[in-house]
């Protein structure tokens, strides 16, 4: 674990004083928010949950009446809100114009009107500009859909999580059973291979994984596990940056 934070502290690339820029990418429901929050904690990086920025705007798309498709709305809501990240203690808190709206971006709702929000142009084009701000300066753990091949595809770790759409809407089922609501496995089953669908087939940056990713299956392990093999890949990482004279 510690092998993380010496290739932080040893500046591992040139004008980044704080280490390294990690992406975590995959479908919905592989761990990748639970897996940046620790593998960030960890490190001690920062974590930027991207897909949270999305769902902030479809959030907002639905408070404003303004629909999935209208590209020129988007865009225009986009340039008057303002999405931030705060943390209490451990717990992270996701903030749309200085409201916390942690809770409400997580429904079902939102999550099946991200995919036509993460799809228009003008969003994502302000999303990636955001996220490329917030990273820039390195030691931080992004994860998203497209980080490692559209974000940032020079980050020196990727990860590309994958887990089968059965256990995913299963994890998904559990998850929203806990918060009360109104949910069955079927319809979340449905909702996940939608969610996939709409990911892989959009025409700007659709789901891909990264060539030089490292794929780890999350539906084969547990947290721990995955956590310690993310791990593994940061020391090894940061071992051939410094025998190859990168600081």
């Amino acid at each position: 674990m510690m092998a993380g934070k010496n290739c932080q502290s040893e500046h591992v690339s040139p004008g980044r004083s704080r280490g390294l820029i990690i992406a975590i990418d995959g479908p919905s429901g592989v761990g990748k928010s639970t897996l940046s929050r620790a593998l960030a904690a960890e490190l001690g990086y920062l974590n930027l949950d991207t897909g949270a920025m999305y769902r902030a705007v479809a959030f907002a798309a639905q408070q404003s009446g303004v629909a999935v498709g209208d590209h020129a709305a988007l865009e225009q809501l986009c340039k008057g809100i303002e999405i931030d990240f705060a943390r209490e203690g451990t717990i992270e808190h996701v903030l749309l114009n200085g409201e916390d709206v942690t809770g409400p971006i997580r429904t079902p709702e939102i999550s099946l009107l991200t995919a036509g929000v993460a799809a228009s142009p003008p969003v994502r084009e302000a999303m990636v500009k955001r996220q490329r701000e917030l990273g820039a300066a390195g030691g931080v753990v992004l994860e998203g859909r497209d980080i490692g091949s559209v974000v940032f595809p020079d980050a020196e770790v990727k990860f590309f999580l994958v887990a089968s759409a059965q256990v995913r809407a299963g994890r998904r089922f559990l998850e929203l059973q806990v918060k009360g609501l109104d949910v069955n496995l079927a319809r979340t089953l449905a909702e996940v291979e939608a969610r996939d669908h709409a990911d892989a087939s959009r025409a700007t940056s659709p789901l891909i994984q990264a060539e030089d990713a490292v794929v780890i299956d999350t539906g084969a392990l547990d947290i721990s596990q995955v956590l310690n093999r993310m791990l593994e890949v940061v020391a090894e990482r940061c071992r051939s940056l410094r025998s190859s004279g990168v600081k």
